[in-house]
């Protein structure tokens, strides 16, 4: 019985080392028909290159060590496409460093303290990223820009928030500020930081008034991220990172302006350059006024005015009088176009029908 074993385990180990030796054959003849026409059509120059499993990995954005470096590619690359390089306003950068100066002085006049203002950088980001970004426990404000029908979101950070309520309540200078973890703000923080915002929206206001007038109104204070949403997720908007320091204390203030606040003076912010008055050009002011007088208007001197149905003009023949009810000392009425600009005499001036100007007409 043992030898019938033992046979059967050979015949079977024979039959295994044929299959394998048949089935690398195969392969081995497989592969070399691939090769063939990869090289044929690489010949021809008319079939499509066959791509390896390396080349589909990269373009999936499978590669490794991708994610380490936080590089994008692939289908990742093209998903984040979608975000759009937006415009520069270079007008927008100028009243931000009118706002710098500003709040340097107001702040100083707020606080009765040295305060440093200085702008870190001005960025395009999405508003669903830059909620999640914000490093919790912080205000943030709401304020609405009320001529241009929008709104806007000031967020303080915590240390900035702690060293004006320690400046404001008298703390002493060269001591950092306490800052107690795990415990939500309280009724006086709330209003001390409210004070401080509503300094900074006026001096936000201010900065605008050049360009365009507009009254920045506080509307709430949060320290919920979700409950400050003043546009979609994927909406685009403009965020400036400011700097605040007093001495040795200070912090962190990011002022963020959707793009549809800003569409309203849109034209304006993206002008090039300015002047003192934001991009007026005193040269074209002044050629405009001076062709001004040289320009040709039409003016008519109207005798008098009746008023007709559309059936008694449709009656109208010829050699018809319309009776006027003007009398040669009648005021006569000169227009241009519709509107009413002199009133006069009518008389004769050599052998021509003149008018002459008594005074300016009333405009109703």
């Amino acid at each position: 019985m043992a030898d019938d074993q033992d046979a059967m385990a050979e015949e079977w180990a024979a039959m295994a080392d044929e299959d394998v030796g048949e089935g690398d054959a195969g392969a081995d003849d497989l592969a070399a028909e691939w090769a063939a026409m990869a090289e044929g059509g690489d010949e021809g120059g008319g079939a499509a290159r066959v791509l390896n499993q390396d080349e589909i990995d990269s373009l999936l954005g499978f590669q490794e060590g991708g994610d380490d470096d936080g590089s994008k590619s692939g289908i990742e690359a093209i998903i984040d496409s979608g975000m759009v390089s937006y415009e520069r306003l270079p007008m927008l950068e100028i009243v931000y460093d009118r706002l710098v100066r500003m709040m340097s002085t107001s702040l100083r006049n707020f606080t009765s303290d040295n305060v440093e203002v200085s702008l870190d950088n001005i960025t395009s980001i999405r508003f669903g990223d830059y909620l999640n970004s914000i490093p919790l426990p912080a205000m943030l404000t709401v304020f609405k820009a009320e001529e241009w029908d929008n709104y806007g979101l000031i967020t303080i950070d915590s240390s900035l928030i702690y060293s004006i309520v320690d400046v404001l309540l008298g703390g002493r200078r060269g001591t950092a500020a306490m800052r107690i973890e795990g415990r939500p703000y309280t009724t006086i923080e709330r209003n001390l930081v409210e004070r401080m915002i509503n300094v900074v929206l006026a001096d936000l206001s201010a900065a605008f008034d050049p360009l365009s007038s507009v009254t920045m109104r506080f509307d709430r204070l949060e320290t919920n991220p979700r409950f400050a949403t003043i546009a979609r997720p994927a909406n685009a908007a403009i965020l400036a990172r400011l700097r605040i320091d007093m001495e040795d204390r200070g912090g962190r203030l990011e002022l963020l302006l959707p793009y549809a606040t800003l569409e309203p003076v849109r034209e304006l912010l993206l002008q090039m350059f300015m002047g003192e008055k934001f991009g007026r050009d005193s040269i074209w002011e002044n050629h405009l006024a001076t062709e001004l007088w040289f320009t040709e208007v039409p003016i008519e001197a109207v005798l008098d005015e009746v008023g007709m149905t559309l059936g008694d003009v449709l009656e109208w023949e010829e050699g018809m009088f319309l009776p006027l009810q003007a009398s040669p000392d009648s005021p006569i009425q000169i227009r241009c176009g519709s509107m009413p600009m002199f009133t006069g005499t009518m008389g004769r001036k050599g052998g021509n029908i003149a008018v002459r100007i008594d005074k300016r007409a009333e405009v109703e």
